[in-house]
């Protein structure tokens, strides 16, 4: 743990950057702004839903494991529609915490990253061998996920691109990071 303590600051700092290039990339990509579509018959949708504890929902969905193969529960699912929801708490987003939680998350990663590079590379290896493996590591922690959210819960090809793509751009930003921060 002595040699990981050493890699404070490019933890540190490749979380800090990929804080940044993140919310620049959602900020202004044009891609990102039209993500999301608006939920046609919205305010239906949110009389139907209202009182609904925060959390993940699927429908339709039958009472019982046992009533899913019966003509009814099948009907329904070929009648369409049939999806996931995710409910947030009523009001409006909480950024700070939402922001507060991705720097965390962003830490524990280049934490990650550099304990898993100081035991692959020891503490005196060279900077293209940094380079390579923090940024395939973090291309991967960021990348592999939402591969998962496109087969099984449709997320738009598009935007999975969009996700591959930062995936990539956080992966080259911690690899120099930690190519030039590496003690020596």
């Amino acid at each position: 743990m002595a040699s990981l303590a050493l890699l404070w600051l490019p933890i540190v700092v490749s979380a800090v950057l990929v804080f940044v290039v993140s919310a620049a990339s959602h900020m202004f990509a044009p891609a990102r702004r039209t993500e999301w579509s608006k939920a046609p018959g919205e305010a239906a949708i949110q009389d139907g839903l209202r009182g609904a504890a925060p959390g993940l929902y699927v429908f339709p969905v039958p009472d019982s494991p046992a009533d899913r193969g019966k003509p009814e529960a099948l009907t329904r699912w070929a009648q369409g529609p049939s999806g996931w929801i995710s409910l947030v708490p009523p009001g409006p987003l909480n950024m700070g915490r939402n922001l507060g939680l991705s720097l965390l998350v962003n830490l524990v990663v280049s934490a990650l990253v550099g304990y898993l590079a100081v035991h692959a590379l020891g503490v005196a290896p060279h900077g293209r061998s940094i380079f390579r493996l923090t940024g395939l590591v973090v291309t991967v922690a960021y990348g592999v996920g939402p591969l998962y959210e496109a087969i099984w819960y449709w997320k738009p090809w598009r935007s999975l691109a969009m996700t591959l793509l930062e995936s990539l751009l956080y992966g080259l930003v911690t690899a120099g990071t930690f190519a030039q921060l590496w003690p020596r």
